[in-house]
């Protein structure tokens, strides 16, 4: 029998070492200038990365709140796109394991490092799930849809991707005619 190690004991640094040992060293920069250069990338695809990362995924599926967030948190610290996609992909396995107190940390992963694909991955997943579960927390969402950070508003809109024939239409309908003006490219294309 296998034992999943827990969130807070996988070590960053080991898998760095096993991410760079996975790494197609000519796909980093055909990585970064599909992000616009705004990201360093070690070279590791996305099946590779979630491959090496599978015990890392494994404990985050049955971590609490301040084990996802802190293991998260980590993640965005270290400079590659690599890590954030892993804690974006923690926070996604553990979502059930989040409650209305994670949306605060949560904004301050949108707004670092921010592109559309951690944003997309945070809005759907742990933020969506947490509205979902906690419908007390729409006016937080209502706050967010108004926010001068365009990645914040971003995930307003797009919070309910998953919600399929529960997404709330009326909710939906008033962020998008809330940011109907808005010319960013990022705003206009979750209206669409």
């Amino acid at each position: 029998m296998t034992v999943t190690p827990s969130l807070s004991s996988i070590d960053l640094a080991a898998l760095r070492s096993q991410l760079e040992a996975a790494a197609v060293p000519g796909d980093a920069p055909i990585m970064r200038a599909y992000m616009k250069d705004r990201f360093q990338f070690i070279g590791v695809k996305t099946p590779a990365r979630r491959a090496v990362c599978h015990d890392a995924l494994a404990a985050a599926r049955r971590s609490d709140q301040d084990a996802l967030v802190a293991f998260a948190q980590s993640c965005w610290m270290e400079p590659e796109r690599e890590f954030h996609y892993l804690g974006a992909d923690a926070l996604k396995a553990g979502h059930r394991h989040l409650g209305p107190t994670a949306l605060a940390p949560l904004a301050d992963l949108i707004t670092t490092h921010s592109w559309w694909d951690t944003v997309d991955s945070l809005a759907s997943w742990p933020v969506g799930s947490i509205v979902m579960r906690h419908p007390e927390t729409v006016p937080v969402m209502d706050e967010w849809v108004t926010s001068e950070n365009l990645w914040i508003a971003r995930t307003a809109i797009l919070h309910q991707l998953r919600a399929k024939d529960d997404t709330d239409l009326d909710r939906l309908f008033a962020y998008s005619l809330a940011r109907a003006g808005d010319t960013d490219f990022f705003i206009r294309k979750a209206i669409g």
